[in-house]
């Protein structure tokens, strides 16, 4: 009998050094690239994000291809070409946004999804590694329902004191184990854990 081995759901944020994704005004200045995320993943062919988070998603890197000069006054910058090429990965590939709000999304690639078991459905499709995007209420409740394989953390040498937390949804204690760290440029670190459980199995 055949049995396929589930694909990784894998996940890359961007956080401050005492823990928090957005600062207390919700400014994340911290931050050079949401690409960078991207680049630390073995090759993916599935998107996963939360409702709350797809609609700026989408509109800012919809922007990145179709509107160079709105992005540009997003980011008080010309785009890297480190995210043009995420936008044009993005525009290619499925994305499924978890959400009980969003009833329609204009991007061709996404699909909204109702269930948290639909999501765990695609990690027993064959395929690619998924990305995980975020936000924080998606990967949380991915943790919490033991669908997160690899966790990679951009840890910036910042402290915010207050704002949104990565982890502030997490029902029940939770181990991690450290798989590796990286130091990278600007004083970032590269951290990357998995589930301790399935650590330890590997």
């Amino acid at each position: 009998m055949t049995t396929t081995t589930p694909r990784a759901l894998i996940s890359a944020m961007q956080v401050t050094l005492d823990g928090y994704i957005l600062g207390p005004k919700d400014e994340v200045d911290w931050v050079d690239s949401w690409a960078d995320g991207l680049e630390l993943l073995p090759p993916v062919d599935a998107f996963v994000l939360g409702g709350g988070m797809f609609p700026r998603y989408e509109q800012f890197w919809t922007a990145i291809l179709d509107d160079p000069s709105a992005a540009s006054d997003m980011l008080g910058r010309d785009p890297y070409p480190r995210e043009i090429a995420y936008a044009r990965a993005a525009a290619e590939t499925p994305h499924l946004v978890l959400s009980n709000t969003l009833t329609d999304v204009s991007w061709p690639t996404a699909q909204i999804v109702h269930d948290i078991d639909e999501i765990g459905a695609l990690r027993q499709q064959p395929g690619k590694a998924v990305y995980v995007v975020g936000g924080p209420g998606l990967l949380n409740s991915l943790i919490h329902a033991g669908l997160i394989d690899e966790l990679h953390l951009i840890v910036h040498s910042v402290v915010v004191g207050d704002g949104t937390a990565l982890f502030g949804g997490i029902p029940e204690r939770r181990a991690f184990e450290l798989m590796s760290a990286e130091p990278m440029a600007s004083g970032r670190v590269h951290l990357t854990y998995r589930p301790a459980a399935d650590a330890a199995e590997r």
